[in-house]
């Protein structure tokens, strides 16, 4: 494609992404030029059609970081209206049995009093108010597409996605270059495996000395319920039934506002068997009668999913590199002892404005490596909490559910984190999976249409759109691999672990093809992540493209 003069527009400061770290960054960057009297320029950008678009969680939180951020966000009207009022763990024993968790035995981490049941999408919208009535500007509809770079090698910003080019590659009649966002210094909230996080990662070595990053997939489905059925505030955890076998996941049941119900499970992306689908776990799942209770005569409205990063403390990477810093989940901030990562990332992205703040109040010009802010983390609760909760994901992982379970139990409640010992799981997911030879297929339930639903029904609930005539932003490394190596060792799981229906193995009279249904991608990025052979590299699409989360 020929080349195409870009626009360029400077400030002082770029984020990527309007998560809950990025926004919160945002905002306090400017509460600090605001104290100081000082002027700052600040534009984040989101990938997502608006704000909230592509945020998906559970999600019960911690109101810490906000209550620093905004202590009077109740007056302000932040969107946490339903407090935890009840708290259950179960363990799902078969099919149709399950055992409640005395709450005495339940890890003191996964204690829900004085947090919120809330729609993370609905904070994140509420946050972009905040941030843009400070003076803030948001981008929604722009994807960072390129890393800008300065001659020595320092981040000096991003480039967003081209606009209006084809599937050929070539520009169409309503082609726009992407434009530069020059920046002194750029923070990269992407979430869990952000696209350009992962070239920073690699550029810089950012992860040369932390333990392999772990990540889970994560389904979340909105439910209008029974009002009969239906208990403001009551918080159900639970894992077992159906997966096995040394599959690692969590489900969870929360009772929001207006008779709705979010359900969802996080299976662990360690597991071992080629033709597992996570998604259809999911699916079978919600027909245990613990769940059916509550779902059944209800209906259905929202879907999604999306990967987390969970390895917790032994897995934080470097996050500070020259012109720029990692917030949030791009850095794993996520604590999977509590299911819980917004209070986190959030207070990781105050750190980061406040490193940046006082550098630029000190007249800095920027490109400068910012190794302050590895002290400053350090010094906060959330190095105190990540460090306390750092065995409990390598328990799990080593020990199974119950043995794992008894001794976070020991680790969290009787001792506070504070064991001399450190638990450590440096294989790396995609690795653990192995040849299809070992395994029998799995036959899972035909849908019923009422508790479970097939891919493609779910795929349209999550409003997902992409304009078709565009490059694939799911990139093979190399053609070959999907139907050579991995259909012949693993029956290409893409087909399986892919919660969208994105890839697909099609037979054909002269043989097989292999298939990317990329419009149906909703960014989750698990196929970056558990791809055997690692040749799947997940890019940005045309900005705006993706799912469209009303609620979630």
């Amino acid at each position: 494609m020929e080349n195409h003069e870009r626009d360029a527009m400077a400030f002082d400061v770029v984020i990527v992404g309007a998560g809950p770290a990025g926004l919160a960054a945002a905002c306090r960057l400017m509460q600090q030029a605001q104290d100081a009297g000082q002027e700052l320029s600040v534009c984040l950008v989101e990938k997502g059609s608006e704000v909230g678009a592509h945020i998906l969680s559970g999600a019960v939180i911690e109101s810490r970081a906000l209550d620093e951020l905004f202590p009077d966000w109740q007056a302000m009207g932040a969107p946490l209206s339903v407090p935890v009022v009840k708290d259950e763990l179960h363990l799902l024993r078969d099919a149709q049995r399950s055992v409640q968790i005395p709450h005495a035995l339940i890890p003191a981490t996964m204690h829900n009093d004085g947090n919120y049941i809330v729609s993370l999408g609905n904070v994140c919208r509420w946050l972009a108010e905040q941030a843009e009535s400070l003076g803030v500007e948001v981008f929604p509809g722009f994807a960072a597409h390129e890393l800008l770079l300065n001659e020595d090698g320092s981040v000096a910003g991003v480039i967003t996605g081209d606009m209006g080019v084809g599937a050929d590659g070539e520009p169409k009649d309503n082609f726009t270059p992407g434009m530069e966002l020059q920046a002194k210094y750029t923070l990269f909230a992407e979430g869990c495996r952000g696209h350009l996080g992962k070239q920073l990662y690699s550029r810089f070595r950012l992860d040369a000395d932390s333990d392999a990053q772990h990540y889970g997939i994560g389904f979340k489905e909105l439910w209008d319920i029974d009002p009969v059925k239906h208990q403001q505030g009551l918080v159900v955890h639970g894992s077992g039934w159906p997966l096995g076998g040394g599959t690692s996941s969590g489900f969870f049941l929360y009772h929001t506002e207006g008779h709705q119900a979010v359900v969802g499970l996080i299976v662990d992306l360690n597991y071992s068997n080629p033709y597992l689908s996570p998604y259809d776990e999911f699916q079978r799942m919600k027909h245990h009668p613990l769940l059916a209770r509550y779902l059944g005569g209800g209906k259905r409205v929202a879907y999604g999913a999306r990967a987390i990063a969970k390895g917790g403390f032994n897995a934080l990477p470097k996050m500070h590199f020259p012109g720029g810093l990692l917030v949030g989940c791009e850095a794993g901030t996520l604590n999977f002892a509590k299911i819980k990562g917004t209070h986190t990332a959030m207070k990781s992205g105050m750190l980061a404005a406040e490193e940046v703040f006082a550098a630029l109040a000190a007249g800095d010009t920027g490109g400068r490596d910012l190794t302050g802010y590895a002290q400053r983390f350090q010094d906060s609760w959330v190095y105190d909490e990540l460090y306390s909760s750092r065995n409990f994901g390598p328990a799990l992982h080593r020990f199974g559910a119950y043995l794992g379970g008894a001794f976070n139990f020991l680790d969290q409640n009787l001792f506070k984190g504070k064991l001399p010992l450190t638990l450590r799981d440096n294989h790396h997911d995609y690795a653990q999976l192995r040849q299809a030879s070992e395994f029998a297929p799995i036959t899972y339930p035909k849908p019923d249409g009422k508790l479970s639903f097939d891919k493609l029904t779910s795929v349209f609930l999550s409003s997902t759109n992409h304009e078709e005539d565009q490059p694939c932003h799911l990139r093979l490394q190399d053609p070959a691999i999907p139907l050579g190596k991995n259909w012949r060792e693993y029956a290409e799981p893409a087909q399986r672990y892919c919660p969208a229906g994105v890839y697909e193995v099609v037979v054909e009279d002269n043989g097989l093809r292999f298939q990317i249904n990329a419009q149906n991608c909703i960014h989750c990025k698990t196929c970056d992540i558990k791809d055997p052979a690692q040749n799947i590299t997940w890019v940005t699409p045309e900005g705006g493209g993706g799912p469209n989360y009303p609620n979630m």
